[in-house]
């Protein structure tokens, strides 16, 4: 069987296997459905007013989307490796054709499409609820993209790390939580300490969030620049991720 073959096989795998959990399956779409009634419809935004969510709903178009290419990714592959690795899965991985880097790549294509899905229906959402102007362009799919690229590759690490599946839910919740609301998404830059500003740009997901945004209409700049230094962080994450991976434990 080619790679190509074994990376399919084990895609079929992982998206049956999604699908007949049931409760995983509501959890991952009603996530980012609550954050956007709460945030985006009941506090609402008010451009020109003082503290949070004063900036205009397409402001925080990048926020909403990078909470599902954020989390999903790293509490979903932090505990499937995890829940692999208490059930001496990779031990009969290792037995077969399949590599580290074929069983990940399935692994990140199936959160592809589930993230895909669930972009599609934040950006409906978003629209309906609080009537800010999507990012339509084409260049929104790389960014979603190579953004669970590098957040699978995250939470392998972490699922290889931590010492059970609790373990890497709780630090897939400790890092994602920071990130997504310091990270230029929710929070504008102006409002942060001065300081902060060149830790702020070492977070990937705020080059996800300002290429995002500069696809948003009303908010100009290069999306390109972002673009490339996520792509450069997705392909090393996945590398790290793979190489994370046991071949036995």
């Amino acid at each position: 069987m080619t790679t190509t073959g074994r990376v399919a096989a084990e895609f079929d795998a992982a998206w049956r296997s999604f699908l007949r959990r049931k409760t995983a399956v509501f959890f991952t779409f009603f996530f980012p459905v609550l954050l956007i009634v709460i945030f985006g419809a009941l506090v609402r935004t008010d451009p020109g007013g003082g503290g949070l969510f004063t900036e205009p709903a397409e402001y925080y178009v990048p926020g909403y989307v990078a909470t599902v290419v954020l989390f999903t990714p790293l509490s979903r592959l932090g505990s499937t490796v995890a829940r692999h690795r208490e059930g001496n899965r990779f031990e009969k991985l290792a037995t077969t054709p399949l590599s580290r880097a074929e069983w990940l790549a399935a692994r990140t294509l199936v959160n592809t499409v589930i993230i895909g899905i669930a972009s599609l229906l934040v950006l409906v959402l978003v629209a309906v609820l609080t009537g800010a102007a999507l990012p339509l362009s084409p260049l929104l799919v790389p960014f979603i993209v190579f953004g669970v690229v590098l957040f699978c590759g995250v939470g392998a690490v972490l699922g290889a790390v931590t010492e059970s599946q609790d373990g890497a839910v709780t630090a897939s919740n400790t890092i994602g939580l920071p990130l997504l609301f310091l990270s230029d998404t929710f929070v504008p830059p102006e409002m942060l300490p001065e300081w902060f500003g060149p830790l702020q740009n070492l977070s990937p997901l705020t080059y996800f969030a300002r290429g995002v945004r500069s696809l948003t209409p009303g908010y100009g700049g290069d999306p390109v620049g972002p673009l490339l230094i996520l792509a450069v962080l997705a392909v090393l994450s996945f590398a790290v991720g793979a190489y994370a991976i046991p071949q036995t434990d």
